[in-house]
């Protein structure tokens, strides 16, 4: 059976592109979107401010299974002259002839479900039919020709952007959307970096969190996530401080019981965690299972402090800052609330990790490669080095650790030289820094032999066996 644990990489919501000529106010919508469900049919319809042969799409990520892009398969263009294209990174709406787009052009959508590459989902398919979509999908980059999608650059994140928003509608010919926990008849909002619900359910209260869980999803799963969600919620904000933001909203969507599988996706937003189980691995409860559902819901939450509305990386390749160490923070929140969990078990599993990804080449284009699992696992791991040293100078763990950066950060950004800085204090050497900024940028030629380096000059006690490191 395949054993797929995945957590879509928290991104930060400034999104831009490369300076444009543009006709427009800076600050007018670069486009006017309406998207409507009306039964089982869904459109999306543009209205663009500026004459321009081609937009791309902001958000491009592919799908993680066969890294396809997803557009392709679930929306259809139905303006003649107009085609939805990839190039480079991202997905473009270009005419057929070079000359510049109707101002009208309408998508006839088809939401599916599906996890992709370290970004948000598009869509959550529930069972009964309801449908949450990310707000993000339909903004847009105006550019001056088709073919300057491919200088486009993958990180987008401070990059400025002329052309201004894009802002969006979303409607249901049924009955009042959901968006950040209130009903309304319609929605309209420009860089809202969150997900409207299209269903007649609604959220389960409770004090720590509310939820809209799918109604198919195995009845165990739903309690797993209703006991354990605000025991280790309420663990986090005792050791690193209140959360910002309101009450949060949980989503849960079932993609089914596919033979073979068993997948836990999910991420964060301000306010919002949003999850996709599937698989039939997860019908039933078992130990393995078990331990992997309370973990997944451990890192997921984590993020609430690291990644989403608190701490945030500053670049896209910095991932591994705020995933690693969300990993690390779960393995510990688990160990604190059950003294039966195995730490040491779930740490050689990072260890072992960035070990089979270290070697492929720098850490930081980990992305391009398809490879993000790397920024889990090697930030897991340089946060246990980071852990350790930090012991000397008085931390308890990692939770100490993180919890004084977010005292520290008055910007909440916690960049890798914020990051790499406080180690070197932590650890009074500099060699630490030194090893993980050659597996960032450089890649590693032996990357059991600089864990091992790493760890010796943290105080990580291990033992190097052939081309494996085992912690003690």
């Amino acid at each position: 059976m395949k054993l797929i644990l995945l957590a879509a990489a928290l991104l930060v919501a400034v999104l831009a592109g490369p300076a444009l000529a543009q006709e427009a106010a800076p600050d007018a919508p670069l486009a006017r979107v309406s998207v409507l469900r009306d039964g089982e049919h869904w459109t999306v319809d543009y209205d663009l401010a500026l004459d321009r042969p081609a937009y791309a799409f902001r958000a491009s990520a592919l799908m993680r299974e066969g890294r396809r892009a997803w557009r392709a398969e679930r929306w259809t263009v139905e303006t003649p002259g107009v085609a939805l294209v990839r190039i480079g990174r991202y997905d473009v709406l270009r005419s057929a002839d070079g000359s510049a787009l109707p101002r009208r052009v309408r998508i006839a959508m088809r939401p599916a479900g599906g996890d992709l590459e370290a970004a948000y989902a598009p869509s959550l398919v529930f069972t009964d039919g309801s449908v949450a979509l990310y707000t993000e999908q339909f903004n847009l980059i105006p550019l001056d020709s088709a073919e300057a999608a491919a200088d486009l650059p993958a990180d987008l994140n401070g990059v400025e952007l002329p052309g201004g928003p894009t802002e969006v509608s979303w409607r249901d010919a049924s009955g009042p959307v959901l968006f950040r926990g209130q009903r309304q008849d319609a929605v309209t909002a420009t860089q809202a970096d969150a997900y409207v619900y299209f269903g007649a359910a609604e959220a389960a209260e409770a004090e720590a969190i509310a939820a809209i869980v799918d109604p198919a999803l195995p009845a165990w799963l739903a309690q797993s996530l209703d006991a354990f969600t605000p025991r280790v919620m309420a663990h986090y904000a005792e050791r690193l401080g209140p959360r910002t933001g309101d009450r949060p909203t949980l989503m849960v969507s079932w993609s089914g019981p596919t033979s073979g599988v068993t997948s836990m996706a999910g991420s964060v937003l301000p306010n919002l965690v949003v999850m996709d189980l599937e698989g039939e691995g997860v019908l039933e409860r078992s130990p393995a299972v078990f331990n992997a559902v309370r973990w997944f819901i451990a890192h997921e939450a984590a993020h609430f402090w690291l990644g989403s509305q608190d701490l945030r990386y500053e670049f896209a390749r910095d991932g591994w800052i705020t995933e690693g160490g969300s990993d690390l923070l779960a393995i510990r929140a688990l160990a604190a609330l059950d003294p039966d969990y195995d730490a040491r078990a779930a740490l050689q599993a990072s260890v072992d990790e960035c070990l089979s990804l270290a070697g492929n080449g720098p850490v930081i284009e980990a992305g391009d490669r398809g490879e993000h699992r790397a920024f889990y696992g090697c930030g897991a791991v340089w946060a246990l080095a980071f852990e350790t040293a930090a012991r000397r100078s008085g931390d308890r763990d990692w939770l100490g650790v993180v919890a004084r950066f977010r005292r520290d950060q008055t910007d909440n950004v916690l960049s890798r030289e914020d990051w790499l800085s406080a180690l070197t204090e932590a650890s009074g050497d500099p060699a630490p820094r030194r090893i993980i900024e050659r597996m960032l940028d450089e890649g590693s030629a032996d990357p059991a032999g600089d864990l091992a380096a790493l760890f010796s000059a943290a105080g990580v006690a291990h033992q190097v066996e052939a081309a494996r490191v085992v912690l003690d």
